[in-house]
């Protein structure tokens, strides 16, 4: 009898978006944890014009604002902040400098959103996101959570 053939896909696996992972995310917390409040900032993931981002920034307290916040005390924690990146992103050069000033950005508004008594994270694709948010909300898990 003759063995099948196994093929190759023609194309690698397409890298899930950060807003197909934002929308992960909020499905999962949906599901996950009904009762706890959370919002997501998909204006950061989304194209916009100049003239939207424009407006969208001057509703804002700073550019770095993370995508998750989830209005849960835990732990000592107000609640918890996610800015998540897309799987494969780096967020810093191999100096150890931040990869861009965005990301900069977002650094510096997350030591803030910690020095004021959140946990805030960024989260590199789904499995750390998903991670971050169960060690925090009280579900058990194996692996440590990286902070940058």
């Amino acid at each position: 009898m003759r063995q099948p053939t196994i093929r190759r896909a023609k194309t690698p696996l397409k890298i899930q978006s950060e807003k197909d992972l934002q929308k992960q995310v909020c499905d999962y917390l949906r599901t996950a944890y009904p009762k706890i409040l959370f919002n997501s900032d998909m204006a950061g993931a989304m194209k916009l014009t100049i003239g939207q981002a424009s407006q969208i920034s001057r509703l804002r307290s700073n550019k770095g604002y993370p995508d998750i916040a989830i209005y849960e005390p835990r732990n000592g924690y107000a609640g918890l902040f996610i800015e998540l990146k897309k799987q494969g992103e780096r967020l810093a050069k191999m100096n150890g400098e931040p990869a861009t000033e965005h990301i900069q950005e977002q650094r510096n508004c997350i030591n803030l959103l910690k020095a004021k008594g959140y946990s805030a994270n960024f989260c590199i694709g789904w499995d750390q996101a998903k991670e971050t948010i169960d060690a925090y909300l009280g579900k058990a898990t194996q692996n440590t959570i990286k902070t940058f």
